[in-house]
This record gives structure tokens, sequence and C-alpha cells, in this order.
């Protein structure tokens, strides 16, 4: 979707006709609305209302189908994301703990986080920024569906974040990405000073998560395929 309206500069009008779509069932599947009734909710005009459900189509965020006599809408999964993205900012002003865990089982990668995890452009930043030359190799988690639900609450943390820039070699640009200091869990132990790297640009969707750490995991942990792992973030 290269001409579509980055999902960022989406209002927070437009994020409350949103949210209203996703208390009327736009959350959990279709659900039919007219711009008439939209903008009675939300106390506009149906022309408003109307230029508030393009623009949120645009922006990925919302699935229509316009007909005759109304349009059938769903939230998109960047939509829900975005929505949970405000939700993480209400609990950052009303709770303390802000902190975020996410379940998942251990799983085989496709090799490609050893390679990438030794490139030189990388190394040093995780050297410089990380304080330490990870383990050639990544862990790779499948998240359970709750998990899945609230990662993008990873957005909102603050403490523990640590970028890493793109850089490019004489061949090809490489994307930046965003470490996020860790501890991980099992039922019989835990390692701390790991972290959950999300890169920019990767071929793992929204259940997936790859780990990295100075040590093999898999070994500190004795950690096997289908083994079940809990990740902390935003821990103190």
């Amino acid at each position: 979707m290269a001409e579509s309206v980055a999902a960022s500069s989406v209002s927070h009008d437009e994020l409350a006709a949103l949210k209203r779509i996703g208390l009327d069932g736009g959350l959990s599947g279709r659900t039919k609305v007219s711009c008439s009734g939209l903008a009675d909710r939300l106390d506009t005009s149906a022309q408003t209302a109307s230029r508030r459900l393009q623009r949120l189509d645009d922006a990925g965020l919302l699935d229509r189908e316009v007909l005759a006599d109304g349009q059938f809408v769903a939230l998109t999964d960047a939509g829900t994301a975005a929505l949970r993205g405000e939700y993480a900012d209400y609990r950052r002003l009303f709770e303390d703990d802000t902190a975020l865990s996410l379940d998942g089982t251990i799983t085989s990668g496709m090799g490609e986080g050893r390679h990438y995890i030794s490139l030189s452009g990388y190394m040093t930043q995780f050297r410089d920024r990380l304080g330490y030359e990870p383990f050639p190799g990544t862990l790779n988690l499948e998240l359970t569906e709750e998990s899945v639900r609230t990662r993008g609450e990873m957005d909102t943390l603050e403490r523990g974040v640590t970028p890493i820039d793109g850089w490019e070699d004489e061949e090809r640009t490489f994307g930046p990405a965003t470490c996020y200091a860790a501890r991980v869990e099992t039922d019989d132990a835990s390692y701390d000073g790991a972290h959950v790297i999300v890169p920019d640009r990767t071929h793992h969707d929204a259940t997936q998560l790859e780990l990295i750490a100075p040590d093999k995991l898999r070994d500190e942990l004795a950690l096997a395929d289908g083994d079940a792992l809990t990740v902390h973030l935003g821990e103190e």
C-alpha cells in the first residue's frame, strides 16, 4: 500500500471513530454502519463521518465494503493494534505497573537470524548500545493468541528500549530495528539480560518473536521446540 496514509498520521478524531466502530462490533468481525448513524454517535455531520471512514480505510486501519444503504466495516490487524496502543497509553496514566509479559512456545527459525545478527553493521551497535555481542542466532517464539493481541503494547514501553540504526554496505541496505530489554522465564529457570529484537522489515508476522542474548538461550534454559516460555518486558 505505497500510497496509503500512514497510520501514524490518523488524527484523534479518526481514532475516536475507530473506537466507536470497535465498540459497535467491528473489532470482532464485520458490522454494518451508516454515515448518519456514526455521525450521531460522534456528534458530528454525516459528511465528516464519511471522511473519517475513508481516512481510516486509506490508513489501512479499516476494511470496508460500501453498499447502497450503508457499509460493512471491520478493524484490520493494524486498526486493532492502533486501539491497543491507545489502551496502553491510558494504562500508563492510571496504573503503576506498565511492564508487559508475553507467552509462547519455542520454535525453530529459518536460520536467517545467525547471518544478520553477525553482520558488522549490527554487531558494532549491539556492543555499543546493548553492552554485549549476541550469540550468533535468535531464539524464536511462537506467541499465544492472547500475547499476539497484546504485543502491540510493546510500542508504548519506555524502559529498556534501544534503537538499532539501519546501515548499508557496497551491495545493499540493511534496515533498522528496535531492541527491548527482556527477562525470559520457564517453569524451572530464568534468564535476565536478553533482548527482544524487532526489525522494521521482517518476514515474521505478529505471531513470531525473536530474542537475542550474550549466551545461547536454548542451552542456558535447556529449551527444546514446543517448550513454553514467558518474556517479561519493561521491568526495572
